[in-house]
Order: structure tokens, then C-alpha cells, then sequence
């Protein structure tokens, strides 16, 4: 007869390694993606509160423009989570948890011009571009086929918002 303690439920409860990746490997993948997860709500939410918050003569280009990628970098949220927990990982559980794991600096002030705006979201989707090629490498390491294949996108749009952001500014 089965038991229904709290311990034999968390343990028939806890989530083998679907994929067949070793332990080592569950963890160093789930390890970078959730980092990439916390750094991608962190960028999503900076560039809402920029559309939120954006001014001046140019704010209908600039505020669509910013709604456009805060959309695709929300997108990419659920897809990190879950390709952690179809390898076996464990993913993020809150916004202390994010806090913790981001690499990207939130912006707090009350008041930032249009220009230093898209500069700022530019030089991010930049340093998230990195982060991308970073967790490739460990992906790729790992024979982990299906997150390479899904970051090699995610780096060409992070590129292309980077680029947009770019040319905006000049």
C-alpha cells in the first residue's frame, strides 16, 4: 500500500530526467538557463516600464516599438521554464528568486529620457546576447540539441532588437 506522507509524496513527486541527461548536466543547463529566465523577465519588465513611461516627439514609433519586443521577450519566459523542466531542472518560484539569479540592472528612476532609454535596451539585449552564446556553449556541451536549437533563435531576435534599438538612436 502506497504511503501519502509529505516525504513519500515529494519523492514520487520530484521529476526524473525525462531526456536521459546526466545529473551533472540537468543541473549546469538548469543552472544557466535560469539565470537566462531571470535576466529575460528582468529585460521584459525594463522594457515595459520604458513603453510605460516613454515621451517626446517620437513616443507612438517609440512606445510600439518597445510593446513589439517586450511581447517577443515575454514569449521566450515560458519556453526557458519549460525546456528546465523537460530536462529535469527545477525553474524559478518567484521575484526573489529572479532577483537573485539576474545579471541585468533594473531601472528605478522616476524620470529617463527617451534616447537614454533606447540606449540602455540596447546595450542590455546586447549583454543578453552574450548570456545566449554563453548557455549555447553549456547546451551544446551537454548534446542538448533542443535548447541549442531554441537559443540560436533567441539570439537572432535578441540581435535584431539590439539592432532596431541601434538605428533608432542614430
Amino acid at each position: 500500500m502506497p504511503t501519502h506522507t509529505p516525504e513519500a509524496v515529494l519523492k514520487r513527486s520530484k521529476l526524473a530526467t525525462p531526456d536521459g541527461f546526466p545529473s551533472e548536466d540537468v543541473k549546469n543547463l538548469s543552472s544557466v538557463l535560469n539565470a537566462l529566465l531571470a535576466d529575460v523577465f528582468v529585460l521584459y519588465l525594463k522594457t515595459k516600464n520604458f513603453h510605460w513611461h516613454m515621451t517626446g516627439p517620437h513616443f507612438r514609433d517609440y512606445h510600439l516599438l518597445l510593446d513589439e519586443q517586450a511581447a517577443q521577450l515575454f514569449d521566450i519566459t515560458d519556453k526557458v521554464a519549460e525546456r528546465v523542466r523537460k530536462i529535469g531542472g527545477s525553474t524559478i518560484r518567484s521575484i526573489g528568486h529572479i532577483a537573485r539569479l539576474q545579471r541585468l540592472s533594473d531601472n528605478d528612476q522616476e524620470f529617463v529620457n527617451p534616447e537614454e532609454m533606447l540606449f540602455e535596451l540596447h546595450a542590455d539585449n546586447k549583454k543578453l546576447v552574450e548570456s545566449l552564446r554563453t548557455a549555447h556553449e553549456v547546451a551544446s556541451s551537454a548534446g542538448d540539441y533542443a535548447t541549442t536549437s531554441m537559443i540560436e533563435v533567441w539570439i537572432d531576435e535578441a540581435e535584431r532588437r539590439a539592432w532596431f534599438l541601434f538605428e533608432t538612436t542614430r
